[in-house]
């Protein structure tokens, strides 16, 4: 199963346990069949959107969330049926997110693009689709150990000046970022790679917040690949190595749990 649709999947059976709906009872609240529920909680169907936007409904799930994360399983299911089935040969452009047609993006419902505006909102850069790198090059410069600083920033002035001109991530192919973790306060006194203080945002989409995950995981040796910013297959498997070593259910999902033990 596709790293992005088995995020979409954990956190629907996630929901729907903490929920303790019955598939009998949730097919009463929302009207469709238990059959279909057990193939959407099994992965052997990508549910659709009224799917879930019901199973938020009706547990008082954070519907924005499972509605980002159905929107990447979307997209992922997409380019893997585009991919021919001939010859079986992997399509090198697997990840990369294709640019969405303006009739298709104006049908969205208004809730899903606020959620992707809210969490996603640099795969789609600016106007145009951005480009997921396949490369997985281990940039192995600087920063595995954590100096200690007073400035809340954690950044000397002409770092703190390249950050203050930091104002949108756009990706770059073959680009890798430095890494030069130290402690913080404005990280919560937890290390810091100087792109991002967030403790809890959920990482789905290319962005300045997964560049500081991605530093983070080599701090702590769970070699995420080439940090740059997307969160790919290795970087999902390095996340998904540190929540197995921390108790952590190992979804792959980068949420306030994962970020305390980032920030750890």
């Amino acid at each position: 199963m596709d790293p992005r649709v088995r995020q979409l999947v954990v956190q629907l059976r996630r929901v729907k346990d903490r929920s303790g709906l019955s598939l009998e009872s949730l097919e009463t609240k929302t009207g469709i069949s238990r059959s279909s529920w057990d193939r959407y909680f099994n992965g052997k169907t990508l549910p659709p959107h009224r799917a879930v936007e019901e199973l938020a409904r009706t547990s008082g799930a954070d519907s924005v969330r499972l509605l980002v994360l159905h929107e990447i399983a979307e997209d992922a299911r997409q380019r893997r049926s585009a991919l021919s089935p001939s010859d079986g040969a992997t399509d090198p452009r697997a990840d990369v997110p294709e640019v969405e047609p303006a009739s298709l993006k104006d049908a969205r419902p208004p809730l899903v693009r606020r959620g992707v505006v809210l969490a996603v909102a640099a795969l789609a850069g600016v106007g145009a689709g951005m480009v997921i790198s396949s490369a997985w090059n281990g940039d192995r410069s600087a920063g595995n150990q954590v100096k200690t600083t007073a400035a809340a920033p954690g950044l000397s002035s002409s770092r703190t000046s390249a950050t203050a001109e930091r104002k949108r991530y756009v990706f770059q192919p073959g680009k890798s970022y430095p890494c030069e973790v130290r402690r913080s306060e404005a990280a919560g006194k937890g290390p810091y790679a100087g792109y991002s203080v967030t403790q809890s945002a959920v990482l789905t989409g290319p962005g300045w917040d997964v560049v500081e995950a991605q530093c983070l995981l080599r701090h702590h040796h769970m070699e995420p690949g080439i940090v740059d910013g997307v969160y790919g297959q290795q970087t999902i498997a390095a996340v998904m190595r540190l929540q197995g070593k921390a108790g952590l259910p190992a979804d792959g999902v980068v949420g306030p749990h994962t970020w305390r033990v980032l920030r750890g």
